[in-house]
């Protein structure tokens, strides 16, 4: 009588699917937070201080109201004229302009965007028709209308204060900044890659599980 044969040691099977570790992007998260925000921190006062351009240009360029003092009263020499609405259309068209250069800078020098980019633009936008506002009726003409009147004398014309009659003229460089920065952050900002296909594993025989 033989003894049975024993069976050689057979080896556990391996496991020979490749298992991906995660890997964490938290540094690379905060990097790039970091820089968004510093971008922001140098936009919001560059933004601001362009206001004194808009101010100096809407100086020069806005129609001005004609006064004219009397023995009794200081009234409007033209009173049908429209040059309180034409002096807010200008504020407002510059405004536009400064609102569109300004996002195009800053898309032209951070591309990414954010919501930092985004709120500092707004913001300084908002803050630099402020600006603008006090630099033309600063600089523009003599403020105490009365006191003018009675330098220049009786019947003689002069220039009214320079003042916004609409303050939503005030709204127009946001708004342009950021329908500008969103426009051109959607069409030249950089791509996120596509995502890779996911096959399931391999078995033993070769064959996808």
């Amino acid at each position: 009588m033989t003894a049975p044969l024993t069976p050689p040691h057979q080896p556990p099977p391996q496991d020979t699917t490749w298992h991906a570790q995660p890997v964490s992007h938290g540094y690379g998260e905060g990097k790039a937070m970091w820089s968004e925000l510093r971008a922001a921190l140098i936009i919001l006062p560059a933004v601001v201080l362009s206001g004194i351009g808009l101010g100096l240009l809407w100086l020069w360029l806005a129609p001005h109201v004609g006064l004219v003092a009397t023995d009794k009263a200081v009234f409007v020499v033209d009173t049908e004229g429209e040059q309180a609405a034409g002096a807010d259309a200008v504020f407002a068209l510059l405004a536009l302009g400064f609102g569109a250069l300004s996002a195009a800078l800053v898309v032209w020098f951070h591309r990414r965007g954010g919501v930092a980019i985004v709120l500092s633009l707004a913001l300084g936008g908002l803050l630099a028709s402020g600006l603008a506002w006090f630099t033309g009726y600063w600089l523009g003409p003599e403020h105490d209308v009365v006191a003018h009147a009675r330098a220049v004398g009786e019947g003689i014309t002069f220039d009214a204060p320079l003042e916004l009659q609409s303050p939503a003229a005030l709204l127009a460089w946001p708004f342009a900044a950021m329908l500008v920065h969103l426009g051109l952050t959607a069409l030249l900002g950089p791509r996120d890659p596509e995502p890779e296909p996911q096959w399931p594993p391999l078995t033993q025989d070769g064959s996808q599980g």
